[in-house]
Order: C-alpha cells, then structure tokens, then sequence
C-alpha cells in the first residue's frame, strides 16, 4: 500500500493500473475511519484496485464548525486501510487541493437547499467542489458513499448525473454500533453520559420506520412522534426532523414512493445525523 500527497503522485499510478487493464474504486473519506468507512472500502474490493482519500476538506466546514477540533490520525488510518486490502492513500494537504489563487466551485440548486443545507449553508458547495476534484484526479469507475449522510448521496449521484461524470456512485447503508447509534467520527466528541444519550436518535429512526411499515402515510404523525421521542432526552436539541422526497429533497407531506426521513440533533455541542430512507408501493 502507497501513502502519497502529491496529485501528480496519484495520477502517475492510476495510469500505470489503466495500463494493466485494472478498474478502480475511490472512497473519499476525511480520516479518523470507523467501521461505516471500512465497510464502504470492503464494498469497493470489487475493485481491481482501491484508492481511499483522507482530506479534512476545510471548504465544507463554516467559520463556528469544528475544521480545527476534526479528529485526525493518519497512522491508525492506514494501519486500518492496509487490513482492509487498500492500494492507495491519497492524503493531499489543503494547498495541494486549493492553490492561494483558488476561485472555482461546484454548487448546487434544489437538493442543496433542505435539511444540512439550511443550517450548514456553504456545506455542500464545499462537499460538491473536493468530490469534483477527487473524481477528475482519481478518475474512478465506481466511488462509494454511506447512506448515513443520506443528502449528501442523493448530491453526488445527481452532480454525476447532470454533469455527465463516466463513473458509477455506489450508495452502502448505515452501519450502527451494536445498540443503534449510527457510526461516526464526530461520537468521538460525546462524554459517557452524553453517548448514552445520544442512543435517542436511533430509537427515533427505529420508531418512525416503523411506523410507515406498519401503514402510516401521513408525514406530521410520524415526524411528531419521532420529535417527541427525541424530547424525551434532556440533553438533545433538535436541529431538524424532517421527511423529504428521496430524490428532490424537499418536503412532502404525504409518503407515496421513495422517502427520506432525515434528523440533525445536537447532543450537549456534539450535531449528529441519522435517517432511515423507505420505498412504498
């Protein structure tokens, strides 16, 4: 396995691998890899090759987000990336992605502007640009997301779609920790106490799935009972519960196909994120 910073170090070995006649898998990740990450690089063995990216992208993160306090540990990363059958690190400082000159961006109308979008508003063009460079540097055949940030999948596939982009995006669902909460580099942050309460955005999920499994169709009975589940918790503050049209990302108010139900909760100063997306017929 490889550990390169340098753009002309990546193309340099992709070339020689399409020389070989190889097909390769690109999981962008910023670091700090749970089993969510190693589950998305396992998937991507069905790859000739594997290329994970470790960039703490500072363009996605606002001027009161935690760029600075992101957790960060290079050599337990690749220690994990060479178990889990890697060929390439791409671990670029923020100079080699963005020069002192840097003006251009890749942003976004419609599926940009709902849930993470509202509260964290130059997110996504941040996510859109570092995701546009690491395709056209890496140039993948296939790239692999989790569904844990369920918008920002949806953003990529319709980035790839619109823009014409010759690579598959290969959406893996949610790896939880064995009592429910969703993996994260942010649960890093939570206290003992502060972990335990956060297990309520789970039971939210678990409750609002099964609700429209059961039958429920109405948005507003479901988002009501998931909030007052999460009110029950005197350490949580609600960013937004919200269900959304899987593709279009907006509002609904009714659930007659694909659906997104999407949270953002704060546990003490700690924002984590959960979902659960459901098709009905």
């Amino acid at each position: 396995m490889k550990i390169v910073s340098e753009i002309t170090e990546v193309r340099n070995q992709i070339k020689a691998w399409r020389q070989e006649g190889c097909t390769v898998g690109l999981v962008p990740t910023m670091g700090y890899l749970h089993e969510g990450h190693l589950s998305l690089i396992d998937r991507a063995r069905e790859n000739h090759k594997v290329v994970v990216s470790i960039f703490v992208n500072p363009m996605q993160f606002g001027p009161t987000e935690d760029l600075a306090s992101y957790p960060r540990d290079l050599q337990r990363d690749a220690k994990l990336c060479e178990e889990h059958g890697v060929d390439l690190i791409f671990h670029p400082n923020p100079e080699e992605m963005y020069d002192k000159n840097f003006c251009s961006y890749v942003d976004m109308g419609v599926l940009t502007e709902e849930l993470c979008g509202l509260s964290r508003p130059v997110h996504f063009r941040g996510v859109c640009t570092v995701v546009t460079k690491l395709f056209n540097i890496v140039t993948p055949d296939r790239a692999y997301f989790g569904q844990k940030d369920a918008q920002q999948l949806a953003i990529i596939k319709r980035m790839v779609k619109d823009l014409n982009m010759p690579l598959e995006i290969v959406g893996c669902p949610i790896v939880r920790e064995e009592d429910g909460l969703a993996k994260s580099s942010r649960n890093t942050y939570l206290s003992k106490e502060e972990r335990k309460a956060a297990l309520v955005l789970s039971r939210a999920v678990f409750l609002g799935e099964k609700m429209v499994r059961d039958g429920e169709r109405d948005c507003s009975k479901v988002l009501d009972a998931m909030t007052k589940e999460i009110a029950k918790e005197p350490l949580a503050k609600i960013d937004y519960v919200k269900m959304v049209d899987l593709l279009t990302m907006q509002q609904i108010e009714k659930i007659e196909t694909g659906v997104l139900a999407a949270m953002a909760v704060y546990i003490g100063n700690t924002r984590l994120i959960d979902n659960f997306l459901i098709s009905v017929s």
